[in-house]
């Protein structure tokens, strides 16, 4: 067991991932990636396409075993999945059997918490994220918005230590990814979330600098950090002020220039 110092969460030490492409060929997806997740931090991955970062995401969450490297847990080595985590990925991951509430319930027995009140945090939950009134409706009859509400819903009804999103915007159209990204840093930064820290994976800048505390941008081929970027600005960001412009050309202009 190594130290855990501070408040840091995860460890991880020069990862490296390799797949097996045939008898012959590896393909090394991420290379000498050493990271430190911290709480009460919200951290962005961004990349081009092929970077790694949704194999970033498995490997720190424990889904995904590297090919070699270090990587521990609160001082304890990482050699499965992380139990206390939240998960939304950018399809969404819904049960169309069953309606609003039973989605968001679902796998919630596992917690120990009796029915009725479980029933009743997932109401609390479900009018914070904007789906008051729709608890009864099922997938069918939901928009893309309203499906990836329910997906916050779902994985922030267990509390997460740590929430992993996967691109969970992407998918959106821009005023209903907004909407629900304002909704989520609002819970964030009122305490409403429980979650400690946020790791989200994007192909957006502006999407990164709206609601990140640091910007790890990967190189590709194979994935590696190729710069890190502390953002200072206060909440609520505006993405139009000079201040926010500034950070975003920053962003891109190093992505750009990584990429050339």
């Amino acid at each position: 067991m190594t130290e855990f110092k501070n408040n840091t969460l995860i460890n991880c030490y020069d990862i490296y991932l390799d797949y097996k492409q045939d008898k012959k060929n590896i393909k090394r997806v991420v290379e000498n990636l050493t990271l430190k997740v911290r709480e009460n931090e919200i951290i962005a991955i961004v990349g081009k396409s092929g970077a790694g970062k949704s194999s970033l995401v498995r490997i720190l969450s424990g889904l995904l075993k590297p090919t070699s490297g270090k990587l521990f847990y609160k001082g304890s080595a990482i050699d499965s999945p992380l139990e206390n985590i939240g998960m939304v990925f950018q399809n969404f991951a819904l049960l169309p059997w069953l309606n609003v509430l039973e989605n968001v319930l679902f796998g919630t027995d596992s917690l120990g918490i009796p029915r009725s009140q479980s029933k009743s945090k997932a109401l609390e939950i479900i009018k914070k994220i904007g789906l008051n009134g729709f608890e009864d409706a099922y997938v069918s009859e939901l928009s893309g918005g309203m499906k990836q509400c329910v997906g916050f819903a779902r994985a922030l009804m267990i509390e997460p230590e740590i929430l992993f999103l996967d691109e969970p915007f992407s998918s959106l159209d821009i005023v209903t990814a907004k909407t629900l990204r304002d909704d989520i840093m609002h819970l964030w930064h009122t305490g409403q979330a429980k979650t400690k820290t946020i790791i989200l994976v994007t192909h957006n800048i502006e999407e990164a600098v709206n609601m990140a505390d640091r910007v790890i941008i990967l190189d590709s081929n194979p994935g590696r950090i190729a710069s890190e970027k502390t953002i200072k600005l206060e909440y609520l960001r505006d993405l139009e002020c000079d201040s926010t412009r500034i950070v975003i050309k920053d962003i891109s202009s190093t992505l750009h220039a990584i990429n050339q």
